[in-house]
């Protein structure tokens, strides 16, 4: 009897220590096997420090190397919530560092599920001594880069602007984003039981990789030059904005491309976002009678008629059963040229019968009117033609003359390059070249001929017409003394509540200079200047910027890549 109990006991013994056994082992596989990954990882969040290795954003400069976007670098601070034991005394302090409520502080420090709370982003001088010399516990510093724009609000809405964590936003900044942003490291240490980095205990380290430099093909000077006659304009006329396009008429090269208004780039956030948008793309309007270009350029390649053939003008008032169509000033009989220099509505429109809208449409979308010009910037807009098919009766007298159509600023100067051009549509663009951190060509952009859109024959004789308006007609505030130029004015009514407006208009010119061998086309466009007319207003801006620039590219050694011989 006592042994069969010493057995049973035994055997309970046994029992137990085997089930408590595997208990354990069960347990065992649960956190080794099942919970490992998880408990690796909470481990490695206690004795681990992960730190952020910031890229370098790449640099912009303008064609001749001159800086247009930089980084500099600044201190930014953070706080670890579970280290801070005074709470109270840690933000009474920064407030006094940095002048703000201390409850702000408070609000950061509550978040102690957090091992990262940003305090205050790029800052400087008697902010980063203070906390220096304070030492605080649970706040740290970290160096980062802050973008700086040297040219100020020169160039402002073409370049863009990034946000506080150096990511792009606007401009050449947002569209390049990816090529200038690189890619950021990381460096993970051992740190103590105090929380205290290692220094001699790196874990792991990915090295950052810095951004691409981008090289425009923007001029600064020309840029300058552009921007400082467009502002004089639009102060004098009173106009709601403008912008003038500047463009190499044998690479598509955009030289300067400037916005009125426009911003600080610095310091975008004072600024209305209106100012942030760049009217030379994103704005549309029917450009009147700059648009006769492209009507007069597809009559003559058509052989529809010749510069001396003459149009009865109707002595300003012309019947088309539709609607009576009016001159600016009456004319009676005007040879084909005269029609363009004085620019009746009424001969064009009459060339435009002979034409017929649907040969001039074929045209319009050979010129580029109604699609993107697919330049590398954001935010473009296509225009608007509308379908021929969808015509009224009153179209034939209106889409001639630059009704019923919208284009932008950049479309209309690149029209004109088509004729300064000996008759190709090129694709616009504005960044030259990429290249990495050590200054090593990635990628090269040139010139790109989209399409030959008219013959030289009819390029050279719509040279002529062109260089008449400048000579005697409506052009001629924008004749210049040492170089010959040719352009085109345009003034057209804005529709306001469904009609046209006799209040407000959009004025324009373009054109090109010199005649020989262009340089430059420029596209001048001001929205509801007073005057109005194109010829008074956007004329002289043209002059102004044209022999300015010129005179500044005789005193260099002038890129010849941008000119071809004829």
């Amino acid at each position: 009897m006592i042994d069969y109990q010493r057995k049973k006991y035994i055997y309970l013994s046994y029992f137990f220590i085997l089930t408590g056994l595997f208990v354990l082992a069960l347990r065992l596989i649960y956190l080794q096997v099942i919970r490992s990954p998880r408990l690796t990882k909470f481990a490695q969040g206690q004795h681990l420090l992960r730190i952020p290795l910031e890229a370098e954003r790449g640099n912009i400069f303008d064609r001749n190397m001159k800086p247009l976007a930089l980084n500099l670098p600044t201190v930014s601070v953070f706080a670890n919530p579970k280290e801070i034991s005074d709470p109270y005394a840690t933000a009474e302090a920064l407030s006094r560092i940095f002048n703000l409520d201390k409850n702000i502080f408070l609000e950061k420090f509550a978040q102690q599920d957090k091992y990262f709370v940003w305090i205050s982003r790029h800052i400087k001088g008697e902010a980063v001594k203070s906390l220096e010399k304070l030492s605080l516990k649970g706040i740290y510093s970290i160096k980062e880069n802050k973008r700086y724009y040297p040219q100020l609000n020169s160039g402002s809405t073409v370049i863009g602007f990034c946000d506080i964590d150096n990511k792009g936003i606007e401009g050449i900044e947002l569209y390049y984003d990816e090529k200038l942003r690189g890619k950021a490291g990381y460096l993970v240490s051992q740190r103590d039981a105090k929380r205290r980095r290692l220094f001699s205990l790196n874990y792991d380290y990915l090295s950052p990789v810095n951004g691409y430099d981008l090289i425009l093909t923007i001029d600064s000077v020309i840029q300058y030059i552009a921007e400082r006659e467009l502002e004089k304009a639009v102060k004098a006329t009173g106009a709601l904005g403008g912008s003038v396009v500047i463009v190499s008429p044998f690479s598509g090269e955009i030289l300067a491309m400037a916005n009125y208004p426009n911003f600080n780039p610095n310091n975008p956030g004072i600024f209305d976002r209106n100012n942030f948008r760049n009217r030379a793309i994103t704005d549309m309007f029917e450009p009147g009678s700059s648009f006769k270009i492209i009507t007069a350029s597809a009559a003559i390649e058509e052989g529809i008629t010749h510069l001396k053939e003459r149009f009865f003008c109707e002595n300003g008032a012309y019947n088309m059963k539709t609607h009576i169509l009016h001159d600016h000033q009456p004319h009676g009989w005007l040879t084909f040229a005269e029609v363009i220099g004085y620019s009746s509505n009424i001969g064009t429109v009459k060339v435009a019968q002979k034409l017929g809208l649907e040969r001039l449409y074929a045209y319009l979308y050979a010129f580029g009117i109604g699609k993107k010009t697919g330049i590398d910037l954001p935010g473009e807009v296509e225009g608007f033609i509308r379908p021929l098919n969808k015509l009224s009766k009153t179209s034939i007298g209106a889409i001639p003359i630059g009704q019923e159509v919208m284009v932008t600023a950049l479309q209309l100067t690149l029209a004109m390059c088509v004729i300064a051009n000996g008759g190709y549509l090129m694709k616009p663009y504005v960044v030259r070249e990429i290249r990495d951190s050590k200054g090593v060509p990635l990628q090269i952009y040139s010139s790109q001929e989209m399409k030959r859109v008219i013959s030289p024959s009819t390029a050279e004789a719509m040279t002529q017409i062109l260089r008449g308006v400048v000579e005697y007609g409506t052009g001629k505030m924008a004749n210049l003394k040492e170089y010959l130029s040719a352009g085109k004015t345009g003034t057209a009514q804005k529709v306001e509540n469904g009609v046209y407006s006799h209040r407000k208009f959009v004025s324009s010119f373009i054109g090109f200079v010199p005649i020989e061998k262009p340089r430059l086309v420029i596209g001048i466009v001001l929205d509801e200047p007073y005057p109005y007319y194109g010829g008074v207003v956007c004329a002289p801006v043209f002059k102004n910027i044209a022999t300015e620039s010129l005179k500044y590219l005789d005193s260099l050694s002038w890129d010849w890549k941008l000119v071809k011989d004829n």
